[in-house]
């Protein structure tokens, strides 16, 4: 395997720049998920590691090679698509064989390699059919033989589980890191789907209009993203964001949006003390569906941190309630915010700027007597709010 590493690399069609100044590297035996909204770059950014676009600027390295020049057949790297892209007319052990047979490796040398990866991807009763005899998830398992049995320096795997139902792509999710954890393979992995790139991923890279955004474990996009386009296009359901006006009081920092008012944890404020700087000024507060309960299911008596509202909708999740909550507070008018939601995610659910203004959506538990058209009480956890600048859309911390 191989480290392999984007230095400053731009691509440029015409005057229209997809990709801008991307500086990134994936360790050896790193799985690597680049993620963010359709036209973000990411795929163009792939597409010049496998040498099937020409970089416009910077150097593309693998293995400490640079490879601006190189094929995509002498980079020694394996693709996966989204559209499988199998030889109908060839067997299953026939497509698996084919980039090997091309290389003229030894036929034993090739059955050995090709049943090898038929028996980790449970595909050994199939090596004789053709593509059409098998479904969506058994085509794709074959694609990824083929890409295992060449044993490449890097896996690049474009939305390869875009064109299978939702089940089928949490099975494969499982598969395919099962598979690189055992392959110990280095691996870049190109998805639409926040989901699935926080499943998968050892660290997630977010872009958005062609620029790298984050990059971090799945864990700190969440709970610490640097801007509010990472921080409302990761989690689901989005997360909740309301213009608010931060003022002092003698019990300390508090946010005032409409016609609520709640507290701020002196813990947190203490942990971003930029936040002082913005006393009696405006901020984006940002708050996770998952960071509020039904106040009448906490025992904290905490009226400090409780917002009132009229419940729009609630949809039942069996252990969980989504509920859609009118709260009659602004919403700010945002390009990162609008451009990070403005289309469902793969699970079907809208985004921010899917939601009518003023809803504020809430995951409370299957206790809640929430119902739709009456009044309910919402707890903020005040240790888990998010802060933003309202010019520049960057997170308050430091």
């Amino acid at each position: 395997m191989a480290e392999i590493r984007y230095e400053h690399v731009s691509k440029s069609f015409d005057a229209n720049t997809v990709v801008d100044d991307l500086d990134l590297r994936i360790a050896d035996g790193e799985l690597m998920v680049l993620v963010g909204p359709s036209g973000c770059g990411k795929t163009t950014a792939l597409r010049m590691m496998a040498g099937l676009e020409e970089v416009s600027s910077g150097r593309i390295v693998i293995d400490d090679e640079v490879v601006n020049d190189l094929e995509p057949r002498d980079r020694d790297i394996a693709m996966v698509f989204q559209n499988y892209a199998l030889y109908p007319h060839l067997s299953v052990y026939q497509n698996m064989a084919f980039g090997l047979r091309l290389h003229h490796v030894g036929k034993d040398e090739i059955d050995r390699r090709v049943r090898e990866a038929a028996h980790v991807l449970q595909l050994e009763e199939l090596l004789q059919r053709k593509p059409k005899q098998l479904s969506g998830g058994q085509r794709q398992r074959v694609a990824m033989g083929r890409a295992i049995v060449r044993q490449p320096k890097v896996f690049l795997m474009d939305e390869p589980l875009s064109n299978l139902d939702a089940k089928l792509r949490v099975q494969m999710r499982a598969q395919i890191a099962r598979l690189q954890r055992d392959l110990e393979a280095t691996m870049l992995y190109v998805t639409h789907d926040q989901v699935e790139a926080m499943t998968l991923g050892r660290r997630v890279a977010v872009m958005r209009l062609g620029a790298l955004q984050q990059v971090a474990p799945p864990q700190e996009l969440y709970g610490r993203p640097v801007n509010l386009f990472v921080a409302s296009f990761i989690g689901s359901p989005a997360m909740n964001v309301v213009e608010a006006e931060l003022h002092r009081e003698p019990d300390g920092l508090r946010a005032r949006f409409g016609p609520h008012d709640v507290r701020i944890d002196p813990g947190l404020a203490a942990s971003r003390p930029a936040l002082e700087r913005y006393a009696g000024r405006r901020v984006v507060l940002g708050v996770r569906p998952q960071s509020v309960e039904d106040a009448a299911l906490v025992d904290t008596g905490d009226t400090d941190s409780t917002i009132d509202g009229t419940v729009e909708l609630r949809e039942n999740l069996g252990p969980e309630v989504d509920v859609h909550v009118g709260i009659n507070a602004p919403v700010p008018a945002l390009e990162a915010v609008i451009e990070a939601t403005e289309s469902a995610d793969a699970t079907g659910e809208a985004g921010v700027a899917g939601r009518p203004e003023g809803i504020f959506v809430a995951r409370l538990g299957a206790g809640t007597e929430a119902r739709e058209g009456r009044p309910v009480r919402l707890w903020l956890d005040p240790r888990a709010l998010h802060f933003f600048d309202p010019d520049s859309g960057a997170a308050i911390y430091e």
